[in-house]
């Protein structure tokens, strides 16, 4: 099975878009660290489309933080895709072990995020793994992806169509491309320069972001919403939080 098609048949088993992230920062957490990540994703699985934990939440506290994330990921439904939110950009045999760490022997989960501004030397080492993605950061969530990620080229193009670009580069290798486009920046004339790959939009709640942007995408392949703090806090339980979410993105797409 490719990461798509269990991807797809997630979507379709629970009716659900959200990718529930998984940002859990200590100073914001009550009670034990662990208790509140097995917890939450216990709570809102029936709404989960994918789970996303960030990595740097987890790496922050050592190797006791790497244990807790391999147990929170053990406990995880082996249909529901986990995409680790760890942004790495490297080359050659750094990547290729980034790969292996994440893919195989560490955590074995079925999506990576990770940073393409290395060029595609970063992104094909991550590509060996049958039924594994990768998003790549195409047009980020926050206020300075204009500083890089909007800019305009000599040609008329912009920087994150380079990225964009590298979803035809991929061949024959077994793993899979998607990207990372944030509603705050998933405008209409944006998402019509994205290949119809795999989509991960974070800046949903906290971020402000605008679903009506995506009514008339008419994409094909499935399109996750990621929302971390919206679920982690607020009113009610993570479950309730999380089923709010899920209707509010169903009555959008």
């Amino acid at each position: 099975m490719t990461y798509t098609e269990k991807l797809e048949a997630r979507i379709a088993a629970i009716g659900s878009n959200l990718c529930v992230g998984i940002d859990p920062r200590p100073d914001q957490i009550d009670g034990d660290f662990e208790a509140f990540v097995r917890a939450l994703a216990e709570e809102t699985a029936s709404y989960a489309a994918a789970f996303k934990p960030n990595m740097a939440y987890f790496e922050a506290l050592g190797s006791a933080g790497f244990a807790i994330l391999e147990r929170l990921l053990a406990g995880i439904p082996e249909e529901i895709p986990v995409i680790l939110d760890a942004k790495r950009g490297d080359i050659g045999a750094t990547q290729e072990y980034y790969a292996k760490a994440y893919f195989e022997t560490l955590f074995g989960v079925d999506a990576v995020t990770i940073s393409p501004y290395m060029g595609f030397d970063s992104v094909a080492p991550m590509l060996g793994h049958a039924g594994k993605a990768v998003y790549l950061l195409g047009v980020t969530s926050n206020p300075s992806a204009a500083d890089i990620e909007l800019q305009t080229l000599a040609d008329g193009r912009q920087v994150f169509e380079l990225v964009a670009d590298m979803a035809d580069r991929a061949g024959e290798l077994p793993g899979e491309i998607g990207f990372v486009v944030g509603l705050t920046n998933a405008a209409p004339e944006v998402l019509a320069k994205i290949p119809d790959a795999p989509l991960l939009l974070p800046g949903l709640g906290a971020q402000g972001g605008d679903l009506s942007l995506l009514k008339d995408a008419a994409r094909r392949a499935p399109v996750v919403i990621n929302v971390s703090r919206g679920v982690m806090f607020g009113d009610g339980t993570a479950a309730d939080r999380a089923r709010g979410f899920r209707d509010q993105i169903a009555a959008a797409l």
